[in-house]
């Protein structure tokens, strides 16, 4: 499960690039009951998606070469560090470290197998303001090409913690800061399989948002423009799922969580 604590390695913040940003603020408004505040004129159409009045989530917009989709970001203590570990240990720099305002450091970067992922130094702003309850972020999935070496990498660069969960037909790798116990975990890594692959899927990190109803978001998303890219499902002590992307191609997932999967 994620907190609001954000230790070293775990994720603290997400954003969404899009190539149409009011058309994006509407779609997510409406699907996760979301508010949309722009940080300001200095922030170049940034802005802060909101529950409540807590931010759960950012949206930028992208220009005619940027990709959709979500980034997830991890916390760290000095990106100028991180991003030595990244390149030491085969990755690479989408976006050197740079600051933004009083609030942060941020970087962006690549895996060795193609996974977009970037990391948040707090300053000001430690990350979201809520997360694992309903309409917040609650989980990260890396979809890889390679997960071994997609682990081998993340253990370089963050210390994380692994342990192998058989999952159906698959091998499911959970994800846990260095130093946390299992209630601390915050993702996992899966190997991608040939007819993923074969039908152009690459490597990635999905946000999953905790939903009351999986099965009513998804409908609900859908008639908005969604497309569905694995249908809701059950899957035991963990909850009920499904995966999409928005009308503009960027992938995310919905859970509601079961008692024993948090």
């Amino acid at each position: 499960m994620l907190t609001t604590a954000f230790a070293p390695g775990s994720p603290n913040w997400l954003d969404l690039t899009s190539p149409d940003a009011p058309a994006s603020v509407a779609f997510y408004s409406t699907v996760f009951g979301w508010t949309f505040e722009p940080a300001g004129p200095e922030s170049g159409g940034y802005g802060f998606f909101q529950q409540d009045g807590r931010t759960v989530a950012a949206l930028g917009p992208g220009g005619e070469a940027a990709r959709p989709g979500w980034t997830v970001y991890f916390c760290t203590a000095d990106a100028d560090r991180t991003t030595e570990l990244v390149e030491a240990a085969g990755g690479k720099v989408r976006l050197a470290p740079f600051t933004v305002f009083t609030d942060g450091r941020a970087a962006g970067y690549t895996d060795p197998t193609g996974a977009a992922f970037a990391v948040w130094e707090p300053r000001d702003t430690p990350g979201l303001d809520a997360v694992d309850e309903p309409g917040t972020f609650c989980w990260a999935e890396c979809f890889s090409v390679d997960a071994e070496a997609a682990k081998a990498f993340y253990r370089a660069v963050f210390s994380w913690q692994e342990q192998d969960v058989p999952l159906g037909d698959v091998m499911y790798t959970v994800l846990t800061p260095a130093g946390g116990g299992t209630e601390d975990a915050h993702g996992g890594i899966v190997q991608l399989g040939p007819e993923h692959t074969a039908a152009g899927t690459t490597s990635h990190w999905l946000p999953y948002i905790e939903v009351p109803n999986v099965d009513a978001a998804v409908a609900l998303a859908g008639q908005l423009g969604a497309t569905v890219r694995t249908a809701p499902a059950d899957v035991h002590g963990v909850g009920r799922l499904a995966q999409l992307t928005d009308p503009h191609g960027a992938a995310f997932a919905v859970i509601t969580s079961s008692v024993e999967g948090g």
